[in-house]
């Protein structure tokens, strides 16, 4: 058996829950909102915990497009402010987080008769431009776009726009985030579950008691007190809220309409690109896109209202998967992609803030993404907006916390607590593995693991440099993730601490890598072959259900 290791046994990681003080700010919600806020409260000197009812990204935060943009359907709807927002978020990620966030170029191909002509979207992307204070875009005639993109339709094709925004690992970017939280003293655990709110004789919200989700024991409960809590539960927002109005669900007014993103992966072989393409599908004239990621090529994403939100994984469904191929075969002439090509899906639920009632609800593609900020008996929630302002969204969250907590003396503004405005740490390592290790990879893993990445690289053994097949992973990622990011489960270490179940066949469970993956959670895990066949069956059911074709 294993040692004890930083986050590698459970009871390790539930020691802050012996606390007897309140904390300063309990947040709910393990996602990219929810460890935005850790990191700007822990930074100001709060005793921040954060938990999960699953697994740190494990909703919306780890199925999202992986796209930092500004947001430019925002110019066209006259938003400036969001767009300008948006636009200088994305270039501080790029400067900040190089490797984890990184530019992208995007095209869209114009064709004669369609919308939207080139001189009004070459109008808008100059706007876009001049509120990154960089020129990005170009424009390509005819024969120039065919020489980079000989693949794409050319009937009536008159030419097409370049601009760029970036791309990320969404997954990568939350827990890169909780990791600068973690350093300034927040804690995090996981599978750790808000079943209820504490209030006090007043009705107002003093704590939560939260279940072990990892155990099975339902007995291990925990009552976890703090002067301001804070809900960043995105899509599943409202549970909580209508707990703390002390509303039924018949008198609540809910705000969130949950919205289905799906997306296929396919491999570069079948569609080999170099950027990104947006384009408007045939049927519905909907922005869509294909761009590539991980060394695949990904084709997202659909836009559909989705059923009340329960504990369960969201799927693709069929139609959408028709949809995303049409929309492809159609820009592409001779791609013809079909099922058999596709090697994963993956789908995710927005929390868009809806603006009407049921009764006269525009598309969703057609609602704000904007974020809102609401104020119940002390309890603090948040949901909407964008993974790109992430960081905007923390700071609205703290302005409304202050108002809780300036009641009990605690001011979020501490004098004594210096920091800077940037969300990510730098510094170069000084393990020498790292200098015998590609530039691209280097520069990659800064960007991942940040001030980890020395501990990273000493916890690697000598061949855990080498990549896993057909991929930019490499075994030492796998390695420090079984050993200090918490994994409970296969599909954390698969799905959301590494991307391999989304980008190789069969979620990566081929003989070859399975072996190698047995080993290391073995070793980091203390994993027994009873333990790693009921891991292998439960992933294998949920990856074939939830990430892969639903049966036709």
């Amino acid at each position: 058996m294993n040692q004890a290791k930083p986050y590698q046994q459970r009871q390790q990681a539930l020691a802050p829950l012996a606390r007897s003080e309140p904390w300063d700010m309990l947040i709910i919600g393990g996602g990219i909102t929810g460890a935005g806020i850790a990191r700007e409260a822990a930074r100001r000197g709060l005793a921040v915990l954060l938990i999960e009812q699953k697994d740190f990204a494990w909703g919306t935060s780890s199925r999202s497009s992986k796209m930092v943009h500004g947001g430019l359907r925002y110019i066209a709807s006259g938003d400036y402010k969001t767009t300008l927002l948006s636009v200088r978020e994305r270039e501080r990620m790029l400067n900040e987080a190089s490797g984890l966030v990184n530019e992208m170029h995007y095209v869209m191909p114009h064709y004669k008769g369609k919308f939207p002509p080139p001189w009004i979207f070459n109008t808008l992307l100059r706007v876009y431009d001049g509120l990154a204070g960089k020129r990005y875009s170009k424009y390509f005639k005819k024969d120039a776009f065919l020489s980079l993109s000989p693949g794409i339709k050319q009937e009536k094709l008159l030419g097409a726009s370049q601009f760029s925004d970036a791309v990320t690992d969404d997954s990568r970017l939350v827990m890169r985030v909780l990791d600068e939280a973690i350093h300034d003293g927040a804690c995090a655990i996981n599978y750790l579950k808000a079943e209820s709110l504490i209030t006090n004789e007043q009705g107002l919200v003093i704590g939560a008691t939260l279940i072990d989700t990892a155990s099975k024991d339902s007995n291990n409960t925990y009552d976890v007190r703090a002067k301001v809590v804070v809900s960043a539960t995105g899509a599943w927002a409202d549970t909580l809220r209508m707990q703390a109005s002390k509303q039924t669900e018949q008198s609540f007014h809910k705000q969130i309409r949950p919205s289905r993103g799906s997306h296929l992966v396919v491999s570069q072989e079948r569609l080999p690109l170099t950027q990104a393409y947006t384009f408007l599908h045939p049927v519905d004239k909907r922005a869509v896109f294909v761009f590539p990621w991980e060394n695949r090529t990904v084709l997202g994403t659909t836009d559909l209202d989705h059923p009340p939100l329960n504990d369960e994984e969201v799927g693709i469904t069929n139609e959408e998967v028709d949809y995303l191929l049409l929309a492809t075969n159609n820009l592409f002439d001779d791609a013809n992609l079909n099922r058999e090509d596709i090697i994963s899906t993956w789908a995710g639920v927005r929390p868009l803030i809806s603006e009407g009632g049921d009764g006269k609800r525009v598309s969703p593609s057609k609602e704000k993404r904007d974020h809102s900020v609401w104020l119940d008996n002390n309890l603090v929630t948040v949901s909407g907006g964008k993974l790109t302002t992430f960081r905007l969204i923390a700071l609205d969250v703290l302005k409304v916390c202050q108002k809780v907590l300036a009641l009990d003396g605690t001011s979020i503004q501490n004098s004594n607590t210096p920091y800077s405005s940037q969300v990510f740490s730098q510094q170069t390592p000084t393990n020498p593995k790292f200098t015998t290790l590609p530039k691209p990879l280097q520069q990659r893993l800064q960007g991942f693991y940040g001030r980890q990445l020395d501990t990273l690289l000493e916890l690697a053994h000598d061949d855990d440099l080498a990549y896993v097949t057909a991929s930019n992973t490499i075994w030492a990622e796998i390695r420090f993730a079984a050993h200090y990011e918490q994994v409970i489960h296969l599909d954390d270490l698969l799905l959301r601490r590494t991307r391999l179940g989304l980008i190789l066949p069969h979620g990566a469970m081929t003989p070859l890598i399975s072996n190698r993956l047995k080993q290391i959670c073995q070793q980091e895990l203390g994993w027994d072959e009873q333990k790693w066949q009921q891991e292998v069956e439960r992933y294998q059911q949920l990856w074939q259900r939830y990430y892969y074709l639903p049966a036709a």
